[in-house]
Formats: structure tokens, C-alpha cells, sequence
């Protein structure tokens, strides 16, 4: 059975490689965000790829050729010379998300014990260790040398790895 693969597009092209697949007859996937999008004289809603710069397919594995030949394609996403499938659960659950009526945010995969910075408010370019994630994360800013610390409530979404 055909698996799911991450593609890695060039930059803003996206939809051109989901486009291309699909006229290969190949599923593809690509999941999409609304967001505003200004210029000088006007806003617009705009469909934006949850994840920029990769697209999903459904294909045998030894069938990658075709899809390497697509335009805007850069690579299959892979480790140690092999290209990575990934589990059905991870692109069905993905799948649901964007199809439901819920709100969501793509966010940086963050960890537990991760240093992180912080990109939004009056924090903005502090680098601290996130010890707690959440809808507030806790951050431990310290100071090494001297053996001390202190500890600080931000907004998760105003955090990502550093």
C-alpha cells in the first residue's frame, strides 16, 4: 500500500507541487490556513500552507521519481539516504483539524527543556529554558555563573526554539 511522504517545495510553491501531483494521479495534501493578507491599498483573506515549504503524497516508495520531477520540487524528505513515510494517524489527524470548524494556530514544535526565545512583548529576544508548555508556558531565565535563577510566565505562541 502506498505510504505518506513529506516534500520539500521551494519557496511559495506549494500548491503548484500539490497541483502537479494530483494531475500525476498521485493523492496529495496540503494543508491550509486563512490568513489576512495585506498590501498598500487593500486586505484579503488568503489561504496560506499550514506548514510552509512542504507538501504530503501518497505513493509507493520506489515510485519517487515522477514526483522528484515535479516543478517547485526540492526533495522527499528523508534520513540517512532513505525517504521517511509517515504514520496514516499523523496526516489523518492533521486532515481532521483543517476540515473541522476549529481554531487553529500552527506553532513550533517546542519541548520541555528546549531553549527558547521569545519573539513577541516586552520580553522579545530574551532566551530562556521553557520548563513548562502549555497555554501559559513557564521560562527559567538564568544566570549561570553565579548559580542563579528566576522564573517567568509568557504567552506559548510568543515562544520557539532558539
Amino acid at each position: 500500500m502506498p505510504e505518506w511522504y513529506a516534500i520539500w517545495t521551494r519557496s511559495r510553491h506549494e500548491q503548484v507541487v500539490r497541483e502537479q501531483l494530483e494531475q500525476k494521479g498521485y493523492e496529495a495534501f496540503l494543508p491550509t490556513i486563512t490568513k489576512w493578507s495585506r498590501w498598500k491599498d487593500r486586505k484579503k483573506k488568503i489561504d496560506w500552507p499550514l506548514f510552509p515549504g512542504y507538501c504530503f503524497a501518497r505513493f509507493e516508495g520506489q515510485d519517487r521519481l515522477p514526483v522528484l520531477k515535479c516543478s517547485g520540487v526540492v526533495s522527499i524528505v528523508s534520513f540517512d539516504g532513505e525517504i521517511a513515510p509517515i504514520p496514516e494517524r499523523e496526516i489523518d489527524g492533521i486532515r481532521r483539524l483543517v476540515t473541522s470548524d476549529l481554531q487553529y494556530d500552527p506553532c513550533p514544535l517546542i519541548h520541555e527543556g528546549m531553549t527558547v526565545e521569545v519573539i513577541h512583548g516586552p520580553l522579545k529576544g530574551v532566551i530562556g529554558r521553557l520548563v513548562r508548555k502549555g497555554g501559559n508556558a513557564r521560562l527559567v531565565l538564568s544566570v549561570d555563573l553565579i548559580g542563579q535563577a528566576v522564573s517567568v510566565e509568557v504567552d506559548a505562541a510568543d515562544v520557539r526554539p532558539y
